[in-house]
């Protein structure tokens, strides 16, 4: 029996119907999610805190809030992110689908910050003014996937070192590995007037660095029983620069009620680098494809790495909130953000088509947060509810996409105690979502489909001035 086995490097044959990596507009969906890390205060309420404030992470959803701050304080948090993805792969020989589970677990310092407060302003109107900086990681890549099984579909059945078709196939396997961040660095103001409306403004920067490498397998044989097995491997390292813009108010109606509002530009990101051996457009240039014979059983298909430069512009958020303050008690809060993701787009290059998905294939978004908090003295509990809607129109993909997932609801809670000056905080968040990977697009082949379960431990520490 004949074996030959292929390690193959390539552009998935110049063709987009044969990517595996990301597509374009997948990778614009993916750019533009905020996974709402900040301090553990915040996250056990599930950032529920645009007319609450009082929070350094809270200048991420309204700026306005730096401003309730009584006193300046220096925070710094860790997190640990724990995620099962459990991948369910069709297996056309028992019409069964196979399961495989991969557990990542990656530490971070998710957010450090401070604000200056200046209660001695002399000013009749003007009762205190705020600055303040906070660093987080907004998206965190690291993650990976396996999926293995069966769907009958031979993506390689051909060898250019002999005529023999390899039409039956014995198994496709699929690995992913994702890594790297967004991480945002903002810088903001506010003040308050007449001691009822707070007011803020930020600025924020953003450094994206992201890297996808996959892995498909097939296992693959002729009519006569010569096996030819075939791994196709895909790398795509993007990094880019960002920036964008919040503005918001804070009003306090009543001493138990306070509502406010807030808006945060797009983010643009003027120019993103992208280094892959993945082609995405079938007018790119590739070059020649290059073949290194090996032994008598093996050769290598290679094609070099491209450099490819474009800009994004991902979705502005709206956001309205309200909050309700027992005293000295604990508190109520809620927030609704509206995001449309049609407004996703690509430029300098030609992305005609993938801003078209944006259009058709994508909505406005309705998202909600709602946090509590009760105090016992020094000692405070927490907890919060949060629902985001996926920005696609179905869940079904087609061949305009590789991926799609569903709407993601988690819970929090935690709890913190107060030391004076210093103080500690803890909170557990646990969110769930539903999503398809098509590592086969143009093929009438099913999916795979993941389950995604997060779970993220944070700690905070803060000192107050």
């Amino acid at each position: 029996m004949k074996r030959f086995y292929i390690s193959a490097i390539l552009f998935a044959f110049t063709l987009t119907s044969f990517s595996q990596n990301m597509k374009y507009q997948d990778l614009g969906v993916l750019f533009s999610q905020d996974d709402n890390y900040g301090t553990a205060r915040f996250t056990a309420m599930s950032g529920a805190f645009g007319a609450l404030g009082g929070d350094i992470s809270a200048i991420n959803i309204n700026p306005a809030g730096l401003s309730v701050f009584n006193y300046s304080t220096f925070t710094g948090t860790l997190n640990s992110k724990n995620t099962d993805i459990s991948a369910s792969y069709g297996d056309a020989s028992f019409n069964d689908r196979r399961i495989t589970t991969t557990n990542n677990l990656n530490l971070n310092l998710s957010q450090a910050g401070a604000v200056l407060v200046f209660d001695d302003i002399q000013s009749e109107d003007w009762s205190k003014f705020a600055i303040g900086f906070n660093y987080r990681i907004t998206k965190d890549f690291s993650n990976d996937f396996s999926a293995g099984g069966n769907e009958a579909v031979t993506r390689f059945d051909s060898n250019p070192r002999d005529s023999n078709i390899y039409d039956f196939t014995n198994g496709q396997f699929f690995d992913n590995n994702y890594d790297g961040e967004i991480s945002e660095l903002s810088f903001a103001v506010s003040a308050v007037h007449q001691k009822k409306l707070h007011v803020g403004l930020s600025l924020n920067f953003y450094d994206l660095n992201f890297f996808q490498q996959s892995v498909l397998t097939e296992l693959n044989s002729d009519a006569d029983g010569n096996i030819l097995d075939v791994e196709l491997f895909q790398d795509n390292l993007t990094t880019g620069n960002g920036f964008s813009g919040n503005l918001g108010f804070i009003y306090k109606l009543h001493k138990n009620f306070r509502f406010g509002a807030s808006y945060q530009t797009p983010t643009w990101y003027t120019e993103i680098n992208q280094e892959t051996n993945y082609n995405q457009d079938s007018n790119i240039d590739i070059g020649d494809t290059i073949y290194y014979p090996g032994n008598e059983d093996s050769f290598t298909e290679y094609n070099d790495f491209q450099w490819i430069n474009y800009s994004l512009r991902t979705p502005s958020k709206l956001t309205g909130s309200a909050a309700f303050i027992f005293g000295k008690n604990g508190l109520l809060s809620f927030d609704y953000t509206n995001r449309n993701y049609r407004n996703i787009k690509f430029s300098n290059g030609v992305f005609t088509n993938e801003n078209q998905f944006y259009q058709n294939r994508l909505r406005n978004t309705h998202n909600y947060n709602i946090g509590t908090e009760w105090r016992f003295d020094n000692f405070s509990i927490r907890g919060g509810y949060n629902y985001e809607q996926t920005p696609f129109i179905t869940n079904n993909l087609d061949n305009d996409s590789i991926t799609n997932f569903s709407d993601v609801e988690g819970y929090s809670f935690g709890g913190g105690y107060n030391f004076g000056v210093f103080k500690v905080d803890l909170a557990y968040t646990n969110n769930n979502r539903t999503a398809n990977y098509n590592f086969y697009p143009g093929f009438n082949v099913d999916p795979a489909s993941l389950n995604i379960d997060n779970r993220v431990f944070t700690a905070t520490v803060s000192i107050s001035l």
